[in-house]
């Protein structure tokens, strides 16, 4: 029985040492080589430190910040998920109500309805960017609670917006940690 069962326990063997440690370690390596920022995070430094990642979005509340799209999960990564409340739900309704208020209520005479990335959150709950639409609906307030005009940070937003992936993939977008980062660059809050 040994002489047939030892063929399978060498297959075993060797096929973990391959697909198991090999190819990993290989696909690793070639990453770490090609694409040295993607293989460690896309982590986002200023002074040495490390502020967040790119693709992971960070909760900003204070007026004078841009603000992400909201996260059922708190932004927590090693939880991340949405709230897996279906569009018919109540609950969604009013969550999404209350949302609505509250971004009014932070941003005073904005014209037109609040766009939606604002008061919906991802399925994810980790989204690191909004759409333009998001981000030019804060730039009065953000203006007003840093002492800058209005057209500084719309033409920020503009410089910030990042077109579709190969001209056709996703959606235009602004990265929220790096357009509060280049605002703090910009007009330092004391």
């Amino acid at each position: 029985m040994f002489s047939h069962v030892r063929p399978a326990l060498v297959l075993i063997a060797l096929f973990t040492l391959v697909a198991g440690l090999g190819y990993p370690f290989a696909v690793t390596g070639l990453a770490q080589l090609a694409f040295p920022h993607q293989a460690h995070g896309s982590l986002v430094e200023r002074d040495g430190r490390v502020v967040g990642s790119e693709l992971i979005g960070q909760g900003f509340s204070r007026p004078e910040y841009l603000h992400g799209r909201p996260s059922v999960n708190g932004y927590d990564a090693a939880n991340s998920g949405g709230s897996n409340l279906a569009p018919s739900s109540r609950a969604l309704a009013a969550q999404v109500a209350e949302r609505v208020a509250a971004v009014r209520a932070l941003n005073p005479g904005e014209p037109g309805p609040v766009p939606v990335d604002l008061v919906t959150a991802s399925a994810s709950g980790l989204d690191p960017d909004v759409s333009p639409a998001a981000a030019l609906y804060q730039a009065r307030r953000i203006a007003a609670a840093r002492g800058m005009a209005e057209t500084e940070v719309r033409a920020m937003v503009a410089a910030f917006t990042r077109g579709r992936d190969l001209g056709l993939l996703g959606e235009p977008r602004v990265n929220v940690l790096e357009f509060n980062l280049a605002l703090d660059a910009r007009r330092p809050m004391r």
